[in-house]
């Protein structure tokens, strides 16, 4: 077992806690957390690039032409691709870029990710962080105050205060324990868990 100090808002030191080493303390495999971010990412893109086949073309219920006397090729619509304005043989349609990544191997990547931050020594753990009133220049103070210019806030009961001081505020983020995942945790230097959490996320990532 892993200890972290446990600090209040003020930076104050209030106890310690263990921390699993199997989640908080276990080997980081590079290729696991980059596989699992290249899944978050590619989910989020949206091909745009889009065409449409005759039979969603506007029109074309009627024949243009009688079948045989005009001299004209025959012809049933005026939504075929061989017309302009028809529709488009085998042409783009959005592309759905997702993959899936074994869910055994997702959690793996979230403790994984949770164990480099504890092992550069950027993992925070705060007793408690509510606020009293929604106040972005509180929010700020206390961010000072624990020397975090760039974090992600864990916590399991998010205060709607919370979420509204910190929102205006560039390089903070509010997660719950549920949506914790590896893209986030990366993206930001320090990690701050509500000491609660930390047994949700143990259970969550030991199942």
């Amino acid at each position: 077992m892993s200890t972290v100090n446990i600090v209040n808002t003020k930076n104050e030191s209030v106890g310690e806690i263990e921390l699993n080493d199997a989640v908080f303390n276990r080997e980081v495999k590079p290729y696991i957390l980059h596989e699992v971010v290249r899944m978050q990412r590619a989910a989020k893109r949206a091909g745009n690039a889009c065409t449409k086949t005759r039979v969603e073309v506007s029109g074309g219920g009627k024949k243009p032409w009688r079948q045989k006397g005009t001299g004209r090729a025959r012809s049933g619509t005026r939504t075929s691709p061989l017309w302009r304005g028809g529709g488009v043989t085998f042409g783009p349609k959005p592309r759905d870029y997702a993959f899936k990544v074994n869910k055994k191997v997702r959690k793996q990547a979230v403790s994984m990710a949770l164990s480099a931050r504890f092992q550069e020594g950027n993992l925070v753990v705060v007793d408690d962080f509510n606020m009293d009133e929604i106040k972005t220049k509180d929010f700020v103070s206390i961010m000072n105050l624990l020397e975090i210019d760039n974090g992600l806030i864990v916590t399991d009961d998010a205060s709607e205060n919370l979420a509204k001081s910190s929102r205006n505020v560039n390089g903070y983020k509010i997660l719950s324990s549920e949506g914790l995942n590896v893209y986030d945790i990366l993206l930001h230097k320090k990690i701050i868990l509500v000491q609660p959490v930390i047994g949700s996320l143990e259970k969550r990532l030991m199942a």
